[in-house]
């Protein structure tokens, strides 16, 4: 990987309630000697929403010493206050306000937040991606907005794929995304939730979007170590490095594609289904 350019780091899944304290004293080490020009956090700070998990996941955001902004995961609604989902759901992390769905702006790069995440959703399963028209409709007013000649990352939590029948679908409206981000200069949709770095291209009509996703940083680890993507970006070429305390290569690390079900196993002590882990593979050459 060339080292020139403009580095990111592309952090997701944290999770604090249940966070890799290694992994995370470790990244914020990197952090502070790489001074990477911006880390884009792609959602899930915390397990369950609570106060105290807030508490600690604003503490160490905010102790990052980079421009950071901050995508919300499923796992980010208040789960047990219904009212506070529903009238307030972003109370918990005003300490960080200032770095929620954040546009970052570099030279020749912008990093463009898209929300994957509802308060409610007529299914049953709220964990899912939906994409509203009005989130859309910010995002792509903010890439249109850019200068001449820049292009823009998406951050968003869930990946965009919309697999399946319409009623399993991973992220609802994706599709509709992808295809919008087509025709415009995007370089990739960052994204999180499958808790396994992977880096794949998304065909649409109008054309393809790279789809990259950063694994865990939380003791919920599915098939791969906890991880960070470090990414390169030279005027021309985007490259991604999985960079993981194990130093697994980063072909291993990256699932072939995205899984319906992209439930973690379940960690001893905590209440969540378990689901079969996904084999690792190469992921395709662009």
């Amino acid at each position: 990987m060339t080292q020139s350019g403009t580095v990111l780091f592309h952090l997701s899944d944290i999770h604090f309630g249940l966070e890799d304290n290694r992994a995370l004293d470790w990244v914020k080490q990197e952090i502070a000697e790489k001074r990477p020009a911006a880390v884009a956090i792609t959602g899930d700070l915390t397990m369950r929403a609570r106060h105290r998990e807030f508490d600690a996941a604003t503490h160490w955001i905010n102790s990052l010493d980079a421009p950071v902004t901050v995508e919300i995961g499923n796992h980010d609604m208040p789960y047990f206050n219904p009212i506070e989902r529903f009238f307030d759901p972003y109370r918990r992390i005003r300490a960080i306000e200032d770095k929620v769905e954040k546009e970052i702006d570099l030279p020749g790069l912008a990093i463009v937040p898209l929300k994957t995440v509802r308060r409610w959703q007529p299914r049953l399963n709220w964990s899912k991606g939906w994409i509203t028209d009005e989130a859309l409709a910010r995002c792509l007013t903010a890439i249109d907005a850019l200068p001449e000649g820049t292009r823009a990352l998406v951050t968003a939590h869930h990946p965009l794929r919309e697999v399946g029948t319409q009623g399993t679908a991973l992220t609802r409206h994706g599709q509709n995304a992808l295809e919008e981000l087509s025709k415009r200069p995007v370089l990739a949709v960052l994204s999180g939730h499958v808790h396994d770095a992977f880096d794949i291209m998304e065909e649409t009509v109008h054309g393809s979007v790279r789809m990259i996703g950063a694994g865990t940083l939380s003791q919920r680890v599915r098939s791969t170590p906890p991880s960070f993507n470090e990414i390169h970006w030279d005027g021309e070429k985007l490259e991604v490095c999985v960079r993981n305390l194990d130093n697994v290569d980063t072909a291993d690390m990256q699932i072939v594609d995205v899984p319906e079900d992209a439930m973690p196993p379940r960690v001893p002590g905590e209440p969540v289904a378990p689901v079969n882990q996904v084999p690792r593979t190469d992921p395709p050459v662009h």
